[in-house]
């Protein structure tokens, strides 16, 4: 009994000791931190600027390393910095959606890195709806001329037909 006793008294300093060794890993680890995780671009017309950037910030204390950055869909397509960022430096991932596709747009880019708080999702969102066609004015046919000092107007001259 005494040997069983002691083993579980080992067991549980073991468990406590790899428990405190994580949390010290994680504090001397890179740590991912957004401005914002979502990109709402409300409602834009087909073929607008699909653009938009998140804006990220290495909150750790070692360089912070993304491994990949991918998109849910073929339609949008994210850039990310390929060298380390430092710790206290922000830089920024640029997503571009194809905006010549008509309807909600929904979709997610996950961005996985060397950061102690994991993969990161971020969203965009809105509606890409046909761009309105555009009308030119009427064309104002005023056949009355206004005199300057008169106050009358007077009918402009039409030309005569040949």
């Amino acid at each position: 009994m005494k040997h069983l006793f002691s083993l579980l008294k080992s067991s549980v300093c073991i468990c406590a000791l790899l428990v405190f060794q994580n949390t010290l890993q994680a504090q001397d680890s890179a740590r991912i931190s957004f401005d914002k995780t979502v990109h709402n671009y409300g409602t834009i017309y087909q073929n607008d600027n699909g653009e938009c950037e998140f804006t990220f910030t290495n909150t750790g204390k070692v360089p912070l390393v993304l491994t990949n950055v991918y998109s849910s869909c073929g339609c949008t397509v994210p850039s990310w910095p390929k060298e380390p960022t430092m710790p206290g430096k922000s830089s920024v991932i640029k997503v571009k959606y194809n905006t010549s596709r008509l309807g909600s747009i929904n979709k997610t880019v996950t961005v996985e890195s060397n950061a102690a708080n994991g993969t990161v999702r971020l969203s965009i969102k809105g509606n890409v709806l046909v761009r309105p066609a555009e009308t030119l004015p009427e064309k104002e046919d005023n056949m009355m001329k206004a005199t300057p000092k008169g106050g009358e107007t007077t009918p402009k001259a039409r030309p005569t037909p040949y």
